[in-house]
């Protein structure tokens, strides 16, 4: 009992375009950890748990692995470009899948819009720093926007083919720091595994603020799925990319973080990052450990890195949003013209650009107006994106459970199919409760801008239960019927 779309071959997604390792390549680039390391781990050591921010990670990761169990056993009975959309739609039915999909394209369309405002800054300060030059921040933004539109009409392997490359400079750069801090002994206190790995630490501080900024620095690995019609043998590469995924980011964040605080020192390693908060550069805590221990060739390569993962991290979430548009359109919810592919590339057409447009449509007022873009686009796209992107977690994991409860016979691995599931959601739902009670200080602002900030991803869950209002009464009985059999 596999669901794949009808219309599937109709609509022309190019088959066998991508391979397994293709994905991960694709998921790693929207995970970005390069500029959650950069960003994210300086500021949940200075208003988080300290030096239990490593565990952190690794406490995060746990879940992500828990909730893959059931998401995993999900992708192996649904192979749709829709992805969590089709997933909550099987489990929960095709009005609450339907509500996913808009959040799922809100979500998405928001960390991208956070990251093309830090782009503009970063690039802004680092080719005046290097060349002299002024360049506004919204000029480089509407430059990178035109050339994500590029590689996005591109075919997808072609994508991933220059992903990989730049993700195999920016983690070598970066593991080749970790590894020569680990050579020479860091500063001399030693590797602090005490201090590091310890209950005491995790829990010392605000460990609720470290675990939010862990969850916004790690998502994007579900975004596998979403390749499920484009990839070869979807069954077996899906899973793999998934669990290789988040084995990959969570490590990688354990081991930068932890061996930044051995570099700096335990002793001294939350007052350096506190100083590069305050200097309003957190980058600078990575960067200066890069030139001690690697070279002054370091923070400029790093500085180069950090800008092309932010091409990378847009470009993935661009394919991720053109084929959420892509299958709506297909499934006649919203109009059928973004199920338009391109006949030479065999990449989502219509939705490509439709996507492009919606990113500008949001980014141009805020351009107009001359807001600050890290506190506006950056802080508040961030925020919405993690409240949005756990409670589709939160979806899919309840979704999974009460598949298998229903269908027993199509997976009869109780671990699978009903514990990991069920542990996942009670987890996920602690880490959505967390994340909300510390929204304000993740977005920054006031009370009210973070409550309305955090009750848009609610507003679009409803226009998603519209759609299906709408869509039972234009597409007529039997198309509806047609279309909740393909997803759920």
């Amino acid at each position: 009992m596999t669901s794949s779309p009808t219309h599937a071959h109709e609509a022309g997604l190019k088959h066998n375009a991508i391979s397994a390792a293709g994905i991960v390549f694709l998921v790693l680039a929207a995970a970005s950890p390069l500029i959650g390391l950069t960003g994210a781990v300086p500021s949940a050591m200075v208003i988080g748990n300290g030096l239990g921010v490593t565990l952190a990670y690794l406490v995060v990761g746990a879940v992500l692995l828990l909730f893959a169990v059931g998401y995993v056993a999900m992708s192996r009975q649904v192979t749709n470009a829709g992805a969590l959309y089709a997933y909550i739609g099987r489990g929960l039915g095709l009005a609450p899948g339907l509500g996913a999909a808009a959040v799922a394209v809100w979500a998405y369309t928001c960390i991208q819009i956070a990251v093309y405002g830090f782009f503009g800054v970063l690039a802004s300060g680092v080719i005046e720093s290097w060349f002299g030059l002024s360049i506004p921040w919204w000029a480089l933004t509407l430059g990178l926007v035109a050339l994500v539109q590029v590689f996005g009409y591109l075919q997808v392997d072609i994508g991933a083919k220059v992903l990989g490359v730049l993700l195999v400079l920016e983690w070598g750069t970066m593991i080749a720091m970790a590894l020569a801090i680990a050579v020479q002994r860091g500063a001399g206190e030693g590797f602090g595994v005490g201090e590091v790995f310890s209950v005491s630490s995790l829990l010392s501080g605000a460990p609720g603020v470290a675990l939010v900024f862990g969850f916004a620095s790690m998502f994007g690995f579900e975004a596998a799925a979403i390749y499920g019609e484009e990839v070869r043998n979807p069954k077996r590469s899906v899973p793999r990319a998934t669990y290789a995924s988040i084995l990959l980011i969570s490590g990688f964040f354990a081991l930068t973080s932890w061996m930044l605080i051995v570099g700096y020192g335990p002793n001294n390693a939350v007052a350096a990052a506190g100083a590069a908060l305050e200097a309003g550069d957190p980058s600078q805590y990575v960067f200066a450990a890069g030139e001690r221990y690697l070279g002054t060739w370091a923070p400029y390569a790093m500085s180069a890195f950090v800008i092309t993962s932010m091409f990378a991290c847009n470009l993935a979430f661009h394919n991720s949003i053109a084929r959420y548009l892509f299958t709506l359109g297909r499934d006649r919810v919203l109009p059928v013209g973004l199920a338009t592919v391109s006949p030479r590339t065999k990449a989502p057409l219509v939705a490509s650009f439709t996507q492009t447009a919606s990113a500008l449509l949001i980014l141009i007022p805020f351009m107009i107006a001359g807001a600050d873009p890290v506190t506006t686009l950056f802080f508040w796209g961030s925020g919405i994106a993690v409240v949005g992107i756990v409670t589709l977690y939160l979806l899919t994991a309840v979704a999974a459970f009460v598949f298998f409860r229903r269908n027993p016979g199509l997976d009869r691995r109780q671990w699978n199919t009903r514990i990991a599931p069920a542990l996942a959601a009670l987890a996920i739902a602690a880490a959505l409760v967390l994340i909300l009670s510390n929204f304000t200080t993740l977005v920054g602002g006031t009370v009210g801008t973070a409550a309305l900030l955090a009750l848009s991803v609610l507003i679009v869950f409803a226009i998603g239960l519209i759609l299906y209002t709408s869509a039972r009464r234009h597409l007529g009985a039997d198309a509806l019927a047609d279309l909740e059999s393909e997803v759920t």
